[in-house]
């Protein structure tokens, strides 16, 4: 006799709980008609009725799978995705997400209900052999196979829980319909990301996120992490995947001969500049790592929140809260004067770094901070991994290099970098300096010119572009797009993100020291 189709496709553990489910609505139902009052009756009969709905809820979750399996194939068969097929694909899967959801509160409510049930029978035994209640009554005066029977069915009842909570709520198996092939596993986990990053954006407050329907940002990166994860399709599981990679990693050791050292003076001056990178961490990372304890207090004394009087005296940062707490807290840290601080941003959007821009007399320096990786928007950034290529405008700061076609004679062919960082650089070289092809164009901004041009304020002053991490990145494109306009200028990247390739990283390394 042929097995029914679906039966192939569901779970092991599917079957298992489904058959424990229906064992303990039998149970439950059977120690439900032995009560005698309702006291006795509830715990005996909750625990079935939430079996019952248990079994309705896999039944749904297999459907909603079911239905999501199908759009993830029949939209992975093309190369590009139309906007409806990618609206339908969304909600399908949505719904088998929170199919999955209510699964995990019924899970929730099996293993409260049996803790419940099992507090009411050692509620119900009788102190001193007097009157009992109904639970313990059942069996008290009864047989050995009452007994087993009300055992067994606590017993269930624990292990239902806490089956589900190890094995997942998973009824059917992917592999069932996804099988090898590479295509449909990266659309199912580009899915998997995408829905899982909208919805941490929503609960940290970036709603619009989760109201998007068309490609942006977060699409973006959801597609590339669907892209690595590739390796499921040969049926490696994540866990053997991480296994392999730690091997991969303790077997081999490089060594990087080719990396110039820097010299003793930049060095000294790294270090000294490394407060300011530091600096731009204006919100809360910049004092729970350094604070632990009294990080809520230093937090708040540092934003200014403490003394609102000195609101006015703060410099107004674009983006900024209403009381300056971040320009004060970049200042505080940097023990530097109100008016040391020029200009910055700290509101972001798509590919928008938070900079800050710092005149310091002392050391006839002008410096740019950008901060790193610290709000949803900074890991967007750093997820926009793609390779992206790099324009005119992007190396123009570069003599020795050229970012021509090779169908255009150029040997070294087309330059690349890391989308993310070039996109946020780009950025950034408008909002300072506006459109440096057009020096002369009154509408761009050209900070940098007010300061650091022919008989400005800071005329002769070193420029130095430093950042952590992801600012430190996008300080490295920033600086190569600067270059021809400010000599004096440096970039000095503190654990900075890979972000261009080999030959830029090669013609920069002369003013570019990580």
């Amino acid at each position: 006799m042929a097995r029914i189709p679906w039966i192939n496709k569901l779970r092991y553990s599917t079957i298992v709980l489904t058959l424990s489910n229906l064992l303990l609505c039998l149970l439950g139902s059977s120690l439900f008609l032995s009560s005698c009052s309702p006291r006795g009756t509830l715990p005996s009969a909750f625990v079935p009725v939430l079996a019952a709905f248990r079994l309705v809820t896999m039944i749904n979750t297999a459907a909603a799978q079911v239905s999501a399996a199908r759009i993830v194939i029949r939209s992975s068969e093309s190369v590009t995705v139309d906007a409806v097929t990618r609206n339908e694909r969304r909600v399908k899967y949505r719904k088998w997400i929170w199919w999955t959801r209510v699964a995990m509160l019924v899970t929730v409510l099996q293993f409260t209900s049996a803790i419940f049930l099992l507090a009411q029978m050692f509620d119900s035994v009788p102190p001193n052999d007097g009157a009992s209640d109904c639970i313990y009554a059942v069996v008290s005066g009864s047989s050995a196979w009452t007994h087993a029977t009300l055992l067994l069915f606590l017993a269930i009842s624990f292990f239902v829980p806490l089956a589900h909570f190890f094995v997942g709520h998973d009824v059917l198996r992917w592999r069932s319909f996804y099988s090898t092939e590479d295509n449909v596993w990266k659309a199912h986990y580009h899915e998997f990301f995408d829905n899982g990053m909208r919805e941490a954006l929503c609960c940290l407050g970036r709603v619009k996120y989760l109201m998007v329907m068309e490609e942006d940002e977060i699409y973006s990166v959801a597609q590339l992490l669907g892209d690595l994860v590739a390796y499921r399709a040969s049926g490696t599981g994540h866990l053997e995947l991480l296994a392999a990679l730690l091997r991969r990693d303790g077997q081999t050791s490089k060594t990087y001969e080719g990396l110039v050292e820097a010299r003793r003076e930049q060095i000294e001056e790294a270090a000294s500049l490394h407060k300011f990178a530091v600096a731009a961490y204006t919100g809360p990372l910049l004092d729970i790592g350094r604070n632990p304890l009294s990080f809520p207090c230093v937090w708040l004394y540092r934003q200014g929140i403490l003394a609102p009087w000195f609101r006015s005296r703060w410099p107004v940062l674009q983006g900024d809260n209403w009381w300056h707490g971040h320009a004060a807290a970049f200042l505080n840290y940097l023990n530097l004067p109100p008016a040391a601080l020029r200009h910055g941003r700290v509101s972001q959007g798509k590919c928008e770094a938070a900079y800050f821009i710092v005149v310091v007399h002392h050391l006839r320096t002008v410096v740019i901070a950008v901060r790193g990786t610290e709000t949803p928007e900074d890991l967007i950034t750093d997820g926009l991994g793609q390779e992206c290529t790099l324009f005119d405008e992007d190396l123009r700061g570069l003599t020795n290099i050229s970012c021509l076609d090779m169908s255009q004679g150029d040997e070294t062919g087309p330059h690349y970098g890391h989308s993310g960082i070039v996109e946020a650089a780009r950025d950034l070289v408008r909002q300072i300096e506006g459109n440096p092809d057009c020096p002369g164009d009154p509408s761009t901004g050209r900070i940098l010119s007010s300061l650091l041009g022919s008989g400005c304020e800071c005329e002769g002053y070193n420029l130095r572009i430093v950042g952590h991490s992801l600012g430190g990145a996008i300080a490295t494109l920033l600086g190569i797009q600067l270059k021809h306009l400010y000599p004096n200028l440096h970039v000095y990247g503190y654990g900075s993100l890979p972000c261009v390739d080999s030959a830029v990283a090669d013609a920069c390394s002369d003013f570019v020291t990580r």
